[in-house]
């Protein structure tokens, strides 16, 4: 498995000056964390789930949840198990028998409502756990946390596996105020006695809004709602630091329809037409229609403030979370420099592109990320951009 192998070889060497790394759920953690990218949500109920991965159904699908909480009812909850141990036993049956590699399997978790869920999905699917690479643990905190991570090991142990944790941070606990800092110090530090297990941490921005009775528009992001951006800086602030740093990923994005607009959109039609023309232009309206570019404005936005990856619920959005995380030639030369010149005989260096200034001890950590992303995702040719990849996936699909 890797980003963007439904593209041909020739499509590779157009678009990458270096092209993406295979990976697999037994790669190292690192390259799992930053490689994660867009998680498609799926409710357990749905039908075919081993047919659709099988099948490759999703164009660039590397990272998938199964959902056993929000997505479904609680009266749908046995039936949503019972479905989702069947496939993935399926998956595993298939593997067995030589008709699907365990190489080619996208990321696979699960996300369960408690401790005691987890446990029971786990015995019920034996050998076939196999094919799974973790479970997400939901609204997340000091009190839960605990279950949720000896029951991690308890089955890692019990299978001789390597699966992984992912906690969703999305309870009052963290949003409120006058318990954020202390809630988040306390999940911190569980966490880091468990660091090896835990793939990354996620949040839930949509529970966070719910609290208040808040929903951002499609037209606005995320950080354009003060109560949520500050939690999001606080987590990022806890989180994401150097000394024992976890990746921090962005929240949901909800809409995948066109609906009528109040503000103007918000992709600039001179990228697309510069790159492409009139192609580039149609290429632009399609993402428009979709609302795609609200979308994109948040994956930017998430990635000026340290978030890599996203949660999806719409396969549509896949391509254009990944074509935001391919490493741009430029970025790429800078972390080579910083990297290469971090022996303490120079502080500070002009970049390659003669537009910046790379300080080698503060944007070293910046560097490392740069690398392990670009292993990830790619690095673009210098006049190669997102507008290529959307691009080519146009062509593929006409």
């Amino acid at each position: 498995m890797r980003h963007f192998d439904y593209l041909n070889t020739k499509n590779d060497d157009s678009i990458f000056f270096q092209k993406p790394a295979h990976f697999s759920k037994d790669s190292e953690k690192e390259l799992l964390a930053q490689g994660l990218g867009a998680t498609l949500y799926m409710p357990g109920t749905r039908p075919n789930i081993s047919g659709e991965i099988t099948a490759k159904k999703y164009d660039g699908l590397v990272s998938m949840a199964l959902c056993l909480e929000d997505a479904i009812g609680d009266h749908e909850v046995e039936d949503a198990e019972m479905n989702i141990i069947t496939h993935l036993q399926q998956l595993y049956m298939n593997i067995e028998k030589g008709l699907f590699k365990y190489e080619e399997l996208p990321l696979i978790f699960i996300r369960v409502r408690n401790e005691e869920q987890m446990r029971n999905v786990s015995e019920h699917l034996g050998s076939s756990i196999r094919v799974l690479s973790g479970f997400i643990f939901p609204k997340f905190n000091p009190e839960n946390g605990p279950g949720y991570i000896q029951a991690l090991l308890d089955i890692n142990e019990a299978y001789g596996l390597q699966l992984y944790g992912m906690p969703i941070l999305e309870s009052k606990e963290i949003i409120y105020k006058e318990t954020r800092i202390s809630s988040l110090m306390k999940i911190k530090e569980l966490l880091d006695q468990n660091y090896g297990r835990i793939l990354n941490v996620r949040m839930g921005a949509t529970d966070f809004c719910g609290l208040y009775g808040i929903r951002r528009g499609s037209d606005t992001t995320i950080y354009d709602i003060s109560v949520v951006r500050d939690c999001i800086a606080d987590i990022v602030n806890v989180f994401a630091r150097s000394e024992k740093e976890y990746v921090v990923s962005g929240p949901v994005w909800e809409y995948f329809h066109k609906l009528e607009r109040v503000m103007k959109p918000q992709l600039r039609q001179t990228p697309f037409k510069n790159s492409r023309g009139t192609e580039g232009l149609l290429i632009r309206e399609n993402m428009l229609n979709q609302y795609l570019d609200g979308l994109i404005k948040e994956v930017l936005l998430d990635k000026t403030n340290g978030l890599i990856g996203k949660t999806i619920i719409h396969p549509t959005h896949i391509l254009p979370v990944h074509s935001f995380s391919v490493v741009s030639f430029e970025e790429y030369l800078d972390a080579l420099s910083i990297i290469e010149s971090a022996t303490g005989d120079t502080g500070v260096k002009k970049s390659q592109f003669s537009n910046k200034m790379n300080e080698m001890k503060p944007h070293f950590n910046w560097a490392n990320k740069i690398m392990t992303k670009a292993r990830a995702y790619g690095v673009y040719h210098e006049q190669s951009s997102y507008i290529d990849l959307l691009a080519k996936q146009e062509s593929i699909h006409i």
